[in-house]
């Protein structure tokens, strides 16, 4: 749920000169009814060339929202890099801190371990302002993992328990064509550090890179990318269609359960 009014899909949806409170609430309500388990709430929007908000602007944009949802039977997770939001949106129910820069801003390590809440960390080459000028690896897969590690370790040392953190690769996040189809390919080795991974690749530009399609006319493929993610150890989809991505994901656990009953 993007609460600015610039972000690549949906911005603007659920923002007019700032959080939209009644539509807000219809979208969750409906999210939940889709089968969303998490909500996650995101005050700054991330995409290429996006320009920063200020602490305020993002407190204003995310906390109402949070207000507001807070009695829904699910978790919120808040799409956050900025600790001061960490912690107003933890003490009004939050559960979850999804962060695309892995807590490296200022504060933001020190602050969720205080808080004790799950975390989830993000690979990003740069920042959004920058992230796709030109990215390069020379092992992609490898040095993704080895940083999201090194950050675990990180979190770790900072007294966030292991067991707490969560990890996504960053798909489109100071990365090429490419390095996000070698990501999916690789997810099996990302998913076998033992931790939870999440993955969002909903209505991204690799696909109107591989198919030409606009950002309206991606869930076809949106959905076979988060069914491959699935079967390749992702636990987590992060999605702007609830709906058809459960009953995707609903087929993938199903043959997973038969699987595992040896019928």
């Amino acid at each position: 749920m993007n609460i600015t009014p610039d972000s690549f899909s949906d911005g603007g949806k659920l923002f007019r000169q700032g959080p939209d409170l009644d539509a807000v609430r219809r979208r969750a309500d409906q999210m939940v009814a889709d089968g969303a388990a998490l909500l996650d709430i995101g005050g700054e929007s991330t995409r290429p060339g996006a320009a920063p908000v200020s602490e305020q602007e993002e407190l204003d944009r995310v906390i109402p929202c949070v207000e507001v949802l807070a009695e829904l039977p699910v978790t919120l997770s808040i799409d956050t890099s900025t600790p001061v939001v960490m912690r107003e949106s933890a003490a009004r129910g939050a559960g979850l801190i999804n962060d695309v820069r892995a807590l490296t801003r200022e504060g933001a390590l020190d602050t969720a371990a205080q808080l004790g809440l799950p975390v989830c960390l993000m690979h990003m080459r740069g920042t959004p302002q920058t992230m796709q000028d030109n990215p390069r690896y020379d092992a992609v897969v490898e040095e993704v993992k080895a940083w999201l590690l090194a950050r675990v370790d990180a979190c770790v040392a900072a007294g966030i328990a292991r067991n707490k953190i969560l990890l996504d690769p960053g798909f489109g996040f100071g990365k090429t064509l490419a390095h996000n189809l070698a990501l999916l390919d690789g997810l099996p080795g990302l998913a076998a550090t033992g931790h939870d991974l999440l993955v969002g690749l909903s209505r991204k530009s690799l696909i109107g890179k591989l198919i030409g399609r606009d950002v309206e006319e991606r869930l076809p493929a949106s959905l076979g990318l988060a069914v491959l993610a699935a079967e390749r150890g992702a636990r987590i989809i992060r999605t702007h269609d609830v709906r058809e991505t459960a009953d995707a994901l609903a087929m993938v656990t199903a043959l997973a359960d038969r699987g595992s009953a040896g019928e």
